[in-house]
């Protein structure tokens, strides 16, 4: 009998149907690229499409950038000289590419409100508004899990008909107002938090810049007193931001868990004598820690680019009352610049949560 073509013995040729060893291990490798590949380019586009909005806006506004430059008693002369150090003399895709790489390059201009680089002024305040998103996520994260938990074991009941009204009115009750009426009765009536701004007169520029957020500088620099004050501060907006946080996620969590609670593995473990507190919160719990993480993620960054009233009500000198102020003052690098940031941080939050979804369910790799 002879070998077959190409030389190769019987013997080593794979059984039918069998796949030749390493290959599936390349199979899986290409699908792996081709996922990588997928997200990759879904980010690139995502992102370029931030900076066309960007970009449109910052060109349909009716306000002169010239004007913002020069002043409004320039000389036809000086009008020109800036209008073409701006490059506004060039064609519109010429004018975008310059726009894409100075972007690239951190470069959002120079801020006519402050004087200063705006890519400057977002380090300096965009600090203050992670601080006060991610205390207010974790108060709504404490909050609202358990609370969603509870409502969806307990359907139907007095303590599920009190969630549901308090996610009710967490979507519905204007922010300003609550804000104002949290300042008059806890700061002006009762004195237990403190006033508007991140500290008191007295601790201003007292605690080392580290990492611009006053409650880590402080516990880093061991002044307690200065943490003390600084979480005196927070707290009141914090809270504010938390209560609207909880009210989406103990929402989310508990359409989550009735889903769960109906599903026959929970049938199952509740015959084999499983205490219902195990079945809760050890298996459904569990089972709706990937999708909650999504859920954190967007009630994260909603907090980061929502949290504009907050700011202004409290004097929260973050990047929603910088972006406000500079609006007012027809500062449209500065605003840019801040829309472009805090675009790109739900970008990245999105991207995140995808990510952890695919490495806690290999199943949705």
């Amino acid at each position: 009998m002879e070998p077959p073509q190409g030389g190769q013995p019987p013997s080593a040729l794979p059984p039918a149907g069998m796949t030749p060893p390493g290959r599936g291990h390349s199979s899986a490798m290409r699908r792996r690229l081709v996922k990588i590949g997928g997200i990759v380019l879904s980010l690139v586009l995502t992102l370029l499409g931030l900076l066309v909005v960007t970009f449109v806006i910052g060109r349909v506004m009716p306000i002169d950038p010239v004007l913002k430059v020069v002043g409004e008693r320039a000389t036809q002369a000086q009008y020109e000289a800036a209008y073409q150090a701006l490059g506004l003399d060039r064609p519109l895709w010429e004018q975008f590419l310059r726009y894409v790489g100075d972007v690239l390059r951190g470069d959002f201009g120079r801020s006519i409100s402050t004087g200063h680089p705006v890519a400057d002024d977002l380090r300096r305040v965009f600090p203050a508004t992670i601080e006060l998103a991610t205390l207010g996520t974790l108060i709504g994260v404490c909050v609202g899990v358990p609370l969603g938990v509870i409502a969806a074991a307990k359907r139907g009941s007095w303590i599920d008909q009190v969630a549901r009204v308090v996610a009710l009115v967490g979507y519905s009750m204007p922010i300003f107002w609550l804000g104002l009426m949290g300042l008059l009765i806890f700061y002006g009536i009762l004195g237990w938090v403190g006033g508007p701004g991140r500290q008191g007169i007295i601790y201003d520029g007292m605690v080392p810049n580290v990492t611009g957020m006053i409650l880590l500088d402080s516990a880093l620099a061991r002044d307690w007193g200065a943490f003390r004050d600084a979480f005196s501060h927070i707290i009141l907006p914090a809270c504010l931001l938390g209560y609207f946080s909880l009210a989406y996620i103990s929402r989310m969590t508990r359409s989550f868990m009735l889903e769960q609670l109906s599903a026959e593995y929970i049938t199952t473990a509740r015959v084999k004598g499983l205490s219902e507190t195990r079945v809760i919160w050890g298996h459904a719990l569990r089972n709706i820690a990937v999708p909650l993480i999504t859920v954190i993620a967007l009630s994260f960054g909603s907090l980061l680019e929502g949290s504009v009233l907050t700011e202004i009500i409290f004097s929260w000198p973050g990047i929603g009352q910088y972006i406000t102020n500079a609006m007012l003052a027809g500062d449209m690098n500065a605003v840019l610049g801040g829309t472009v940031l805090i675009g790109a941080c739900f970008v990245g939050l999105n991207l995140l949560s995808d990510l952890l979804y695919r490495f806690l369910d290999p199943r949705a790799g």
